[in-house]
């Protein structure tokens, strides 16, 4: 866990509980800078076709929403700063609600095959989508983007893969088979060739 990360989500609270439970609990360093993405987390980002984002209503009610594209939808503009397009839905808009009375957000990423998720926060914004803004979104997807989120990053985590159940998509499983296919269409082609000969 990143030191900021650790500081953020160990609350008294939390701490309270770890004393009562485990008979313990974690030491906390204050005051700690936000934590920059490196290598590892941005290539992991790049790769991903969706995550779930949470926020908290001015009620305080958490909300939690899938988010999905192409490969590399969520994009990281630096270190500290991610960006990714809010294409035409449901017009609900609570996310984009919640952030403008609370800009904090919980953003969670899996990779369901190799088990792996990673877990961001951050502080987030909702810009229109200008056309300067949008060149550095896929092209195809323009026409059906409404708005751009911005999400100034404090921290992440990565967790343990311990429950993970892995997962694959239809896109993953179809190039998993691939040579299977091969296999099977030479093995046919071959009987039908005996039969021929017959």
């Amino acid at each position: 866990m990143a030191k900021k990360y650790l500081e953020i989500a160990l609350t008294p609270t939390v701490r309270a509980a770890q004393q009562r439970f485990f008979g313990r609990s974690a030491n906390v360093q204050a005051g700690l800078e936000p934590d920059g993405l490196g290598p590892e987390e941005v290539a992991f980002i790049a790769e991903r076709d969706s995550f779930y984002m949470a926020t908290v209503s001015e009620i305080g009610w958490p909300y939690i929403q899938h988010r999905g594209g192409e490969p590399g939808f969520l994009r990281v503009i630096d270190s500290r700063t991610l960006a990714f397009p809010d294409y035409k839905g449901n017009r609900q808009l609570l996310s984009t609600g919640n952030i403008s009375a609370n800009d904090r957000v919980s953003l969670f990423l899996m990779d369901y095959p190799r088990r792996e998720r990673l877990k961001i926060l951050g502080h987030a914004r909702v810009d229109p989508a200008s056309p300067e803004l949008l060149e550095q979104f896929e092209p195809n997807a323009r026409a059906s983007v409404e708005r751009l989120f911005f999400i100034d990053v404090t921290s992440f985590d990565w967790n343990c893969p311990k429950y993970i159940t892995p997962r694959y998509t239809a896109r993953e499983v179809e190039e998993a088979i691939k040579p299977f296919k091969r296999k099977i269409a030479e093995l046919e082609a071959e009987l039908t060739a005996l039969r021929g000969h017959r």
